[in-house]
């Protein structure tokens, strides 16, 4: 059994922790020490800070979950300034070897390698996930990410994708008008722009302005906390158009990838556990005509394990997934 330390970098907040493995598993994953990436400079500086913080030598080892596209002698992230140049991490990190992948692929490998007490159910057959197949992997957090995990007997298989990015597609005459109002400051309106934590302010300023009306919510935070707890009629309107979108948007990538179930994840997808079932999510999710029944039997679940990045980083190391760099 050895020691590696595991990143979560996303757009707002940047995750590590100390990870064992053995065995090709990840058999234990340490507190995660959590930091703003708006407070440092660099990856860096935010992996130093890391190391202050657990006041001991930092493992020679490390695995990354990276919010945004992984290859390139430079990688930037998709919400965030930070740039990471893989061929001087050996020189300024002090790492001997290291594997980068991609945020949701992270969370693919999680999935790969949690047990069902990680999941809570939100449609569909109440089933664990299937032991073959494809699982579509798809959440809002900062933004909308999206991949697939291919299972088979023996080992699996994970496909990072951008699917995020894919043209919002409105399904009724409301969301007509919605995206008519995100034209006018975005030139083209992905799914991302509605389905994400700054989506649920842009449907909320959209919805405020077709029916010509005062909305007071500017911070995110706080009007998600609105819209969670009931107290803002508009804000409550938002949340439930972004979850239909949601369901809209996971039942299509699981049909473009062939799915025999889905996982939600993400920062938020987290936070909506409650809200989902509830919602109108499972309507649109199956809302796919003469496939409707299919879909009806896909079985989608939440994942509830608290650091699912930092754990699939460390997973993807421990089974030798993606291309792991070592100094020579």
């Amino acid at each position: 059994m050895r020691v590696i330390a595991t990143a979560d970098v996303g757009g707002t907040h940047a995750r590590f922790a100390l990870a064992a493995i053995d065995d090709g598993r990840v058999v234990d994953l340490g507190e995660p020490v959590t930091v703003k990436t708006g407070e440092f400079a660099s990856f860096q500086h935010a992996w130093q800070e890391f190391g202050r913080r657990i006041e001991q030598p930092l493992p020679k080892e490390l695995a990354i979950a990276f919010a945004g596209p992984v290859g390139g002698d430079v990688l930037k992230l998709t919400n965030n300034p930070w740039v990471i140049r893989p061929a001087l991490m050996f020189e300024r990190l002090g790492v001997e070897r290291f594997v980068i992948v991609n945020d949701f692929a992270a969370i693919a490998h999680a999935v790969a390698g949690l047990d069902a007490s990680a999941y809570r159910h939100v449609c569909g057959p109440e089933r664990g996930l299937p032991d073959t197949g494809v699982i579509t992997i798809v959440g809002p957090g900062t933004g909308l990410g999206v991949a697939s995990l291919l299972k088979r007997a023996g080992g699996y298989e994970v496909i990072a994708t951008e699917g995020g990015h894919v043209d919002f597609a409105p399904l009724d005459s409301l969301e007509d008008g919605i995206l008519q109002h995100l034209r006018e400051n975005f030139r083209r309106v992905s799914v991302e722009r509605l389905v994400s934590g700054r989506g649920l302010l842009n449907i909320y300023e959209a919805l405020g302005t077709m029916e010509k009306r005062q909305f007071t919510l500017r911070d995110e935070k706080d009007l998600w906390t609105a819209a969670l707890s009931g107290s803002d009629t508009l804000a409550s309107a938002a949340l439930d158009r972004l979850c239909l979108t949601f369901g809209a948007a996971a039942g299509d990538f699981a049909l473009a990838q062939g799915a025999h179930a889905v996982v939600l994840a993400g920062g938020l997808g987290l936070r909506l556990v409650d809200y989902l079932p509830k919602s109108g999510f499972r309507d649109r999710f199956i809302a796919k005509g003469r496939f409707e029944r299919m879909m009806d039997e896909m079985p989608v679940k939440v994942i509830i394990h608290p650091q699912p990045g930092l754990f699939g980083a460390a997973e993807a190391f421990a089974s030798g997934h993606g291309v792991i760099e070592a100094n020579a």
